[in-house]
Order: structure tokens, then sequence, then C-alpha cells
């Protein structure tokens, strides 16, 4: 029972911290890590001991799973040398480096101390990652801490267990790059059995629960015999989140992606809202244990700091090196991949908190192994002090070097072009199958869905001034009153016992999905505030008719649709043909002019000439440029 309580109380108390985290706009990690702290102290919360077995298999697995399925296998191939010198030579470069400030500073042997830098070397991916949506870091950047610290965990294990291995006398250099040889190689053939079994049985489920129960299985059906042959079972999860993540639009049904994002989304909620608190709540433990040591007092808070600053620094020195000196040396990689802007190393450089993987890995250092309670409290203040010194600052050093990220303006632009695109070749595929004997109501209703799905995207684009409301916001008004209303009517009939649960349950869950959808698309619509006009990031060299049209030309008539003031009809936003400058509306207009000025033209190129904007589109080859 008490067990269970303080379970209920982990989990409520993290919650509660986290929601306050991001109210505040401050740090979650942080927050919950000094929360912890400030509780260990506390007279009646107990002492609370962690074990190495717990975290890195009750954990570390779930919290590699649901970073590796979202992060993007096209991105990271993209930045995998990038990802690969920091996730591999930079762990083994801290490793030895912060090992021999140790083995200066504390009375160690040297294998002990590189097994310190080893549990000292991985940054953390839910650290980095929760800053890193706080901020607004450029994408390519998420990408690059993403990547690097999915793989380093592997890296700082195998080099961890090395050390310890060689304190007992027992390892050569040369067994010890068999080991990490096989644990990587091990890792991958494990990570990519699992990922095409998995992925082979989920083709056959279409009932989301059981889709989400093998989710759920996938992270330790992947660690657990990775381990077993001695290959590294970070790895092996790391590579099966992957491939499950890139191929989950083939290999599962809408509904089960739906159901496996919002349940991991939770399970990630929760187990880094505990892991976090968990770390503050060993400190007064080990430090207690430390402070009993024969060291001396200042020596120990003296070697404490210098293994902090010596692991912040260590970075830096490896980042900018890593990343201009290939480009300098090879004209092919120069080419195929150009230099960043310096800003962008100096935000890698400095996002290097520690997290969940020192945690896990400083107990695994041998009971026997000398000034074992220093070594752990050391690695516990490289934590702490990352999370104080880098974590509160990362922000203020993304604004300071005027780093852009994601614009939601460009973000929805990009969602509208690409919602056309795969809109047209819907509705090609409905010319295909329909024929004479398709009722044309039923063409005619999917057409107007369709439509209206591709048309609230665009008029996510209109200028912020304007106060009249578009198409799709008076659907999304009158809809979401419409389900409100058949939601009270049902739950009348509930009330009432005249149907049996069971058909009462079906109906809602229809009305809930429809009114999820509605929310979802709207989500996030007061934030396309935007400060510079918007272009497309799109450069649209794969459309000669994009490349060969003007940026712009001179309207025929600015500021109005001529057809639509004929007809007496009213406009939402406007365009103008870049062949001949004809002003009309969008097709979220009733006019629907701009579109008819195509077809009877084949003019192929239009632009915005709503107010900001400056994005042009290509209707043959339906490309944003």
């Amino acid at each position: 029972m008490d067990i269970a309580v303080g379970l209920v109380i982990l989990v409520a108390a993290g919650a509660l911290l986290a929601a306050a985290a991001r109210h505040f706009k401050v740090s979650e990690p942080l927050v919950l890590t000094v929360a912890g702290v400030a509780g260990s102290y506390l007279p009646f919360v107990p002492d609370v001991a962690l074990t190495s077995d717990l975290v890195l298999l009750g954990l570390l697995p779930p919290l590699l799973y649901t970073t590796a399925i979202r992060t993007s296998l096209v991105d990271f191939k993209a930045n995998r040398r990038s990802i690969g010198l920091l996730s591999v030579g930079l762990v083994l470069f801290t490793a030895f480096g912060v090992g021999v400030v140790a083995w200066l500073l504390l009375p160690v042997p040297f294998a002990a101390a590189v097994a310190l830098g080893a549990v000292v070397a991985p940054p953390d991916a839910v650290a980095a990652t929760a800053i890193a949506r706080r901020v607004g870091m450029p994408r390519r950047i998420v990408t690059v801490l993403e990547g690097e610290s999915l793989f380093n965990d592997a890296t700082a294990l195998v080099t961890l267990r090395t050390a310890i291995a060689a304190s007992a006398g027992s390892v050569s250099v040369l067994h010890a790059a068999g080991d990490f040889l096989r644990a990587a190689g091990g890792g991958v053939a494990v990570g990519i059995g699992v990922a095409l079994v998995l992925g082979t049985l989920r083709r056959r489920i279409t009932d989301p629960v059981l889709d989400t129960t093998v989710s759920f299985l996938a992270p330790f059906a992947a660690y657990l015999p990775a381990e077993k042959i001695h290959a590294s079972g970070v790895i092996a999860v790391v590579v099966a989140g992957l491939i499950l993540g890139h191929r989950a639009p083939i290999w599962q049904s809408a509904a089960s992606r739906i159901a496996e994002r919002t349940n991991w989304r939770t399970v990630e909620f929760l187990l880094e809202n505990s892991v976090f608190l968990l770390i503050g709540l060993q400190v007064r433990v080990v430090v207690d244990n430390a402070w009993q040591s024969p060291l001396n007092h200042w020596q120990l808070i003296g070697s404490c700091l210098a293994i902090l600053l010596t692991a912040m620094v260590l970075r830096p020195i490896w980042v900018f090196p890593a990343v201009y000196l290939p480009r300098k040396l090879s004209r092919r990689v120069r080419e195929a991949d150009p230099s960043p802007p310096w800003q962008h190393p100096a935000v890698i450089s400095w996002a290097g908190m520690r997290g969940v993987v020192t945690l896990a890995a400083v107990f695994l250092l041998p009971q026997d192994i000398p000034q074992r309670d220093v070594l752990v409290l050391a690695a516990l203040v490289v934590v702490g002090g990352t999370l104080l010194l880098q974590g509160t600052t990362l922000p203020w050093l993304v604004h300071r070097l005027s780093l852009r990220g994601p614009s939601r303006a460009e973000d929805a632009l990009q969602e509208a072009g690409l919602m056309q695109q795969v809109t047209d070749a819907g509705l090609q595929a409905l010319d295909r199958h329909s024929d004479e004997d398709t009722p044309s109501e039923v063409i005619e209703g999917l057409r107007q869905r369709v439509g209206h799905q591709v048309n609230a995207a665009w008029e996510r684009l209109g200028p912020d001034e304007s106060d009249l409301l578009t198409p799709s916001e008076h659907y999304r008004r009158l809809r979401l009153l419409m389900l409100q209303a058949e939601r009270e009517e049902l739950l009348k009939v509930r009330d009432s016992g005249a149907l049996d649960h069971e058909v009462l349950q079906a109906v809602m869950r229809v009305l809930d999905l429809e009114e999820s959808l509605i929310d979802r698309f709207d989500e996030g619509e007061d934030e396309l505030q935007r400060d510079e006009p918007l272009r497309s990031p799109i450069a649209g060299q794969e459309c000669a008719h994009l490349e060969a049209a003007p940026l712009t030309v001179r309207p025929d008539t600015p500021g109005r649709c001529r057809e639509c003031e004929d007809e007496g009809l009213n406009w939402v936003h406007l365009r103008m043909c870049l062949t001949c400058g004809h002003v009309a509306c969008c097709d979220s207009s009733d006019g629907k002019h701009a579109d008819k000025h195509y077809s009877s033209t084949d003019h192929p190129v239009m632009r915005s000439v709503e107010s900001g904007e400056a994005w042009r589109w290509c209707y043959v080859d339906s490309q944003l440029g």
C-alpha cells in the first residue's frame, strides 16, 4: 500500500509541477529536479533508492521509443554524419576528457575515472527536446539533438561497461573495440528484425486496442533480446522505433495511429516528469554518503565543480571542429552540405543537459569501486549543473543569436499547399474510379467534402487584421453548435434508458471523433502572427512554371475582384495571375474566379496579393514556390 500511495503522489506531483512550469514558461526538467531536491530534505519524504535495472529496463526503453517513433527517418539520414560525430565521437571524447580530470583530482584508478566520464558524457533526449519545443529552435538543430540523444546512450553504456571491466583488469583495447562493434551491430540487427516482425503483425491487426498493446510491447521486445545476446538494447530500441514510425502510414490503420500517438504522449509525459523528480529525490542520500567519505570537503566540492566545468567545456571544443573541419577537408562534403552559420554549432554546444541516462548509468558502478559515493555525487552535480546553467540560459542564447525557429505561418502555408496537392490526387482518383453508374450526388458530396477541407487550410493564411469570418470559420462555429445539440439529445435518450449503452456509446464515438477533428485542425490558429512577408520556403526548382514566372506583375484591379463586384458576390482572399496580372478571388469565395481564370486561360502561376503574403502557386504541378 505504501508503494502504491508513493507512486500516486509521485505522478500527481510531477503532473502539477510540469503544468506550473508550462504556465510560467520555465524549464520543466529544471523545475521538477529542483522540487525533487527540496523534497529530499523534507522529514516526511522517505529515502528513494533507484536501481540501475529499474531505470534501464523500466524507464529508458519507453522514453527512447516514444522519441524514436516521432523522429523523421528521412531527416535522420540527411544528418547522419553530424549525428554520428556527436553520438559516438563526442561521447568518447568527453568520457576520456572527464576521465583525465577526475583521475588527476580524485584518488581513483584511471579506469574508474573513465567510467565516470562515460556516465556524464551523453546529453539527455528528454531535457533537450523539452527545451527545444518551448524555445522554438530551427528544425535542423532539433533533429541533430534528438538523433544525438537517441544513439549516444548506447556509446556511453558500452564505454562504461568496458571501463568497469578494465578496472578489474580483464579487458584489452582489441577486446574493447570488438565489444563496441558487437554491441552496435547486434543492436541494429535486433532492431531491424523486431521492426519487421512487428510490422508484419500490425498489417494483420485492425483493432486499435490490440495495435496499441503491440506498440507498448515494442521497446521491450527490442531491448531485452539485444541485451540477452550482449548487444546494445538502446540501439535496438531506437532502430526499431525509427523503422516503425517511418512505416506507420503503411503498416497501421488511421485509428491505430491516432490511438498510438495519444497513448505514447501520455506515457512520455508521465515518465519524463517522474524521472526528473526522482533525480532530485536522490540528492540528499547521495550528498550525505559522499560527505562522509575520507575526502577533504573542499577537495570534494572543487572536484565536482571541475568535472561539471570539464563536461560543459569539452562539448564546444568538439562540436565546432566537427561541424567545419570535414567541410574544409572534403569538397564532396562541402558541396553536399554547405556549412551552417556559426550560431547553429553554438546552440548545439550549449544544449548539453544531462538526465535520465546519467542517473541510470551511475548506479551501474560496482559497489567496490574506489570512491564510489564521490563519483555518484559528481555525476549528479553534472546533471543538476547542466540543467541549471545550460537549461535556463539556452532560451536566452537562442534569442540572443537571433535564431529563427519554425514559423507557424510558413508551416500553415506549406500545410495548405500539401493539402491541395494530396486533394488533387484524391480528385483524380475519384475521376478514375467513378463511372456512369456512380450517383452524381455521391460524386458531388465527395468533391464538396475534400473541397471544404483544402479551402479551410488556405483560409488560415488570410490577413490578421480581417474581421470577416471565413466560410470555414462559419462551418466550424455552426458545426460545433450542431454537435452540442446532437450530444444533448443523445444524453436525453441515455437518461431515459430507452436504448442499450453499447448503441449510445457507438453514436457518441462518432460525434466525439468529428469534434476532435474540427478542434485539431484549428489548433494553434491564433499563432499565425508574422512580422515579415509570408513567402514559401520552397524554391520550386522542380516546377518549370514557377521558375519561369515573375515574382509579381502589375495588377489590373488592385485590391478587388472585378467579377465578384459584377456578380454582387463577396470574396474571402485575393489572388493575382502572374501572366496577365488579373486579380480574382480564391476557391473559398463563392465565385472561385481565380480558378475559373486559370481554366479559361491556362495561365499556370498565381500569387497571393493579401497583405503580408508573397507566396506563389502553380496550378499545373500543384506546387508552392
